[in-house]
């Protein structure tokens, strides 16, 4: 197993993986493709070991982190990994794979992929839609019937992230980095009780132009029997400043607002990269505004404005997407 550990609202899988959970804009659904959203800093994490006594018995017992969003506040996920000696990664949200759709499991999967490859794959900013985009993470409340938990299981009882991160084999990489190249990683998550009170889940929002890699390498590269899961809780404002005694960040600017401020938004040059194809379990997810619809809510839907192309900073996967 490897060791998971945290350091500046960054989370080590290992010795060379680590995820960043960024606070970002919430993207309109209104049926425009958008380019990435920038970073607006991370999420402050905290260990679950940390306020034992305070948090729920059975996060106590499972270990991980926990982070606070606001309802319907967005967020990506940021990779940094060795180019040299790569990790594979899969990623759950309320234990749906976030790239199949398929129940959570802590194996790995070609038919079809239900991982990415790190530091390939940069950034996940939501679910697989295929066709080159992806369906942005848009917090809600566990209960509410929006969690893409929800909409595939039927039920909302887990919530949260999920992250397992795989080391290759023995001899497929080299074991030290080559000169002048120099980035860490636990239990399976298996509760069967209800959600504590005021946890979230992840449901989808707006369209957002992002590929998800196929694995360059094949699966028989990665050790199944070498691997490091990290938990993260999500918690909404109220509880997290119940659980820390400290208020969450503000909620971001609209993307709007953002847009008429000339702030950057980002494009990835990855034109020669290949698509993994969206699966049939997640065609059916429904998006927050989509669900809103349905139930008659009328909550102000988000003013959609294109992105002129002048605000779109072309970048590299080894770039930073904050602003």
């Amino acid at each position: 197993m490897l060791q998971v550990d945290l350091k500046e609202n960054r989370i080590y899988i290992g010795g060379r993986f680590t995820v960043g959970v960024q606070r970002t804009l919430r993207i309109p659904d209104d049926g425009r493709v958008y380019p990435l959203p920038p970073g607006l800093g991370l999420f402050p994490v905290h260990r679950v070991e940390d306020y034992v006594g305070r948090v729920p018995t059975l996060w106590t017992e499972h270990g991980g982190y926990f982070i606070s969003l606001y309802q319907r506040e967005a967020l990506w996920m940021g990779f940094s990994g060795a180019s040299w000696k790569p990790n594979a990664v899969k990623i759950g949200v309320g234990n749906v794979n976030a790239v199949s759709g398929r129940p959570w499991d802590q194996e790995l999967h070609d038919h079809p992929q239900d991982y990415l490859v790190c530091p390939q794959q940069p950034w996940l900013d939501g679910i697989n839609a295929g066709d080159g985009f992806i369906r942005q993470f848009i917090a809600m409340p566990l209960g509410s019937g929006y969690t893409i938990e929800g909409q595939i299981t039927g039920a909302e009882k887990f919530g949260g992230i999920q992250i397992l991160a795989f080391e290759p084999k023995q001899g497929r990489f080299p074991d030290l980095p080559p000169p002048r190249d120099a980035a860490e990683p636990t239990a399976m998550y298996s509760p069967t009780a209800g959600p504590p009170q005021n946890e979230m889940g992840l449901a989808v929002g707006g369209k957002i132009k992002q590929k998800i890699y196929p694995d360059p390498y094949g699966i028989p590269t990665w050790d199944a029997e070498n691997y490091g899961l990290a938990l993260i809780y999500i918690v909404n404002s109220e509880q997290y400043t119940r659980l820390t005694g400290r208020k969450p960040p503000l909620t971001p600017i609209s993307a709007q607002t953002y847009i008429e401020r000339g702030f950057p938004w980002f494009d990835l040059y990855d034109e020669s990269e290949g698509d993994v194809a969206r699966p049939e379990e997640l065609i059916g997810v429904k998006s927050v505004e989509e669900i809103d619809s349905e139930k008659g809510v009328s909550r102000g839907q988000q003013d959609g404005k294109s992105v002129p192309d002048s605000l779109v900073k072309k970048i590299r996967p080894t770039d930073s997407r904050e602003r």
